[in-house]
């Protein structure tokens, strides 16, 4: 198990650490599913609808470290509306180290919506370095695809009506963007246990007691029980525990 300290965080040192802990595995043959989330000690995967209530520094430097490291987000069509989503943000020096990486200088936000249920005057267009990639149904309205596509979005439609983790790896394949950061919502990390597809989950559980009717970090109306196995737990001053769990048996 390893320790860090964050309240001696900003330390030379320590950012490099935190990014080789968090890193990808090297040499991926398919899409790796990462997926990031914070819960409250009790379970709660949010505070009056948003999951900012739940956030800490330390969560926010994990968080921003996981979208420096990957080459795409993706995020549900119902997250994105309720956390009011833009484009990914990066700073000059972490686009730097993304580029000597061999990453685009920022990872674009893919959006999954069945229904193409996206505005297309949002943050994601208004307030983004990228344009979004937006992965609807095979049967999603034309009119408003349409609409987001003359907005800029990527467009790329699924093969059946209903989007499935096999599509989003099938089009992050096509994209070459291998190194998937899934954050959430609940529902879609639901639908990837429930295919099968997540490699990885790596959790924030933030100090606090919440209580309330908030649900789960996953919802599905199946289950698939999944063994994991932790690849660290860093802990902070302040309480909050930050843990990376890996499947203990690679998907094929």
């Amino acid at each position: 198990m390893h320790h860090l300290d964050f309240a001696t965080y900003f330390t030379p040192d320590q950012p490099q650490r935190l990014r080789e802990l968090y890193s990808y595995p090297e040499d991926l043959q398919r899409p790796w599913v990462r997926v990031n989330f914070v819960s409250s000690i009790d379970g709660a995967v949010s505070v009056s609808g948003l999951s900012g209530g739940l956030g800490t520094p330390a969560d926010k430097t994990v968080f921003d470290t996981l979208r420096e490291l990957c080459d795409v987000v993706v995020v549900g069509a119902g997250t994105a509306r309720a956390e009011n989503y833009g484009g990914a943000v990066m700073n000059d020096d972490a686009r730097a180290r993304r580029v000597a990486s061999g990453l685009a200088p920022v990872p674009p936000i893919l959006v999954v919506s069945s229904r193409a249920s996206i505005d297309p005057e949002s943050r994601l267009f208004c307030d983004a370095a990228v344009p979004p990639i937006l992965l609807v149904g095979s049967d999603a309205d034309a009119a408003a695809v349409s609409r987001l596509s003359d907005a800029g979005a990527d467009v790329h439609r699924s093969v059946g009506a209903a989007v499935r983790s096999v599509d989003i790896e099938n089009t992050a394949s096509t994209l070459n963007l291998p190194r998937i950061l899934c954050e959430g919502g609940p529902s879609l990390f639901g639908q990837l246990i429930t295919d099968n597809a997540v490699d990885e989950l790596c959790v924030t559980t933030s100090p606090q007691l919440v209580g309330g009717n908030a649900g789960r970090i996953s919802l599905s109306a199946q289950s698939l029980p999944t063994p994991m196995m932790p690849a660290h737990i860093l802990t902070d001053s302040d309480g909050t525990v930050l843990s990376r769990w890996v499947r203990q048996r690679p998907r094929h």
